[in-house]
């Protein structure tokens, strides 16, 4: 994946090394993967405090378009966009989180299916090697994934700073995502092992991250992790 401010849906996923923020792809993986690749145990979603089920109603149809909020100029957050914005010719936030929006549902389809060569399209190899684990073992239990993203409530950047790696200036820019999904993983036999058909909503904090901080363009941008809300 690539061009953040041409292309919407070419957001690419950059390891975060220096923190370790834990994956949580719906009731889609039902366990924790860190983005370096070790699982964190399991997550039943029975026992997932975030989610709210609609279950007297059936799906919805999808909102057009998803609340986009971003913080004033004269916050600290809103201060630091203005910094990468100045640094990075092209880059204006509320672009962003419609990147960030289309990359949300690549992303957690991709995993649903399988898809491989999707994630490593999205992924570093450190966070390609969670999820590429987790893929594995649901293929080798014979499992079957279901997931179907209804709509996207709302983006929010809620954080944005810089900071140093190995010499190397990093932007981050955390966004938080209020999404409605169905999803449910079935066992070899076909039953259901967790999720639910009923229409859940999840709230998550997804980090992304520019490989070169101030110096580098827009293209530069990558999901580094992401957890609970």
């Amino acid at each position: 994946m690539s061009v953040l401010s041409n292309i919407p849906y070419d957001i690419v996923i950059f390891a975060l090394l220096t923190l370790v923020l834990v994956w949580r792809l719906r009731a889609v993986l039902g366990r924790r993967v860190d983005v370096g690749g070790q699982s964190a145990g399991p997550l039943p979603v029975s026992l997932r405090q975030d989610r709210r089920e609609d279950s007297a109603t059936p799906p919805p149809v999808e909102e057009p378009g998803a609340r986009l909020d971003i913080p004033q100029p004269g916050t600290r957050v809103g201060q630091i966009l203005t910094e990468i914005a100045g640094a990075q010719p092209g880059f204006k936030p509320d672009s962003f989180l419609q990147n960030a929006q289309k990359a949300f549902r690549d992303v957690v389809t991709a995993f649903a299916m399988g898809d491989r060569a999707k994630l490593q399209v999205y992924l570093t190899p450190g966070a390609y090697a969670g999820f590429e684990a987790a893929i594995t073992e649901r293929e080798e239990a014979k499992q079957q994934q279901r997931t179907e993203i209804v709509g996207i409530n709302s983006l929010a950047i809620v954080d944005a700073f810089f900071t140093r790696f190995e010499g190397r200036e990093k932007a981050r820019i955390d966004v938080q995502i209020v999404s409605r999904q169905i999803s449910i993983l079935n066992d070899a036999g076909g039953q259901p092992l967790v999720g639910t058909e009923s229409v859940t909503e999840f709230s998550d904090l997804w980090q992304f991250e520019s490989e070169g901080g101030r110096d580098l363009p827009p293209s530069s941008w990558h999901l580094a992790a992401a957890r609970a809300a």
